[in-house]
Order: structure tokens, then C-alpha cells, then sequence
């Protein structure tokens, strides 16, 4: 193998890990996001635990954050919680920042 190869499955093995922690950080924000958001809506016990797999599910509907924001936004406003998406948006950003830090630490 040359150097080039070497560099190039270098790059691929990087990516992969990249993509693979993202997964897990998205994942670990959206839980997050859910238990946050039980909390607002007064859910307790295994409610919690419910809702909060229910907004890592809803990740899988389509591509992106979008589908994540609108149920949690929406299940907000339902429940009568006096809440903006941006708030809701700002909720997302500063837990997937934290889940990042969790994913990169290993805990």
C-alpha cells in the first residue's frame, strides 16, 4: 500500500467514527430533550421513561431534527405549556452540545 491509501482509509475510518458519534449524541440529546420535556408537561415515573423513547423514535420518521422539534413542540403545546420553538430549538442545541461532550468522553 502507498502512503496515499494509507491516508485515504485513514480519512474513511475517521468519518465513519464521526458519523457513528453523532448518531449516538443525537440520539442521547433527543432522550434528553424528552425527559425535559415530561418534566414541563408533568409526566412522572415511567411516563418519563415513555415519552422520552418516543422522542428518540420519532427521529427515525425522516432525515434531520425537524421531525424531533415538531413532536415535542407540538406534545408542548398540547399539554397547555406556554412555550416558543425557538425555546424548544435553543432546548435541542444546548442538550446536543452536552450529549457531544458525553459521547467524546466515553460516559
Amino acid at each position: 500500500m502507498t502512503t496515499f491509501d494509507d491516508r485515504e482509509q485513514g480519512f474513511e475510518k475517521k468519518f465513519a467514527l464521526d458519523q457513528e458519534q453523532e448518531f449516538k449524541a443525537s440520539a442521547r440529546r433527543n432522550r434528553a430533550l424528552g425527559e425535559w420535556a415530561a418534566g414541563l408537561m408533568g409526566l412522572q415515573d415511567k411516563h418519563v421513561a415513555e415519552y422520552a423513547q418516543a422522542v428518540v423514535k420519532s427521529d427515525f420518521e425522516q432525515p434531520g431534527e425537524d421531525d424531533v422539534l415538531r413532536k415535542v413542540f407540538e406534545d408542548l403545546k398540547g399539554a397547555g405549556v406556554t412555550i416558543t420553538e425557538g425555546e424548544v430549538r435553543m432546548k435541542m442545541a444546548e442538550l446536543l452540545a452536552q450529549a457531544r461532550e458525553s459521547v467524546r468522553s466515553g460516559s
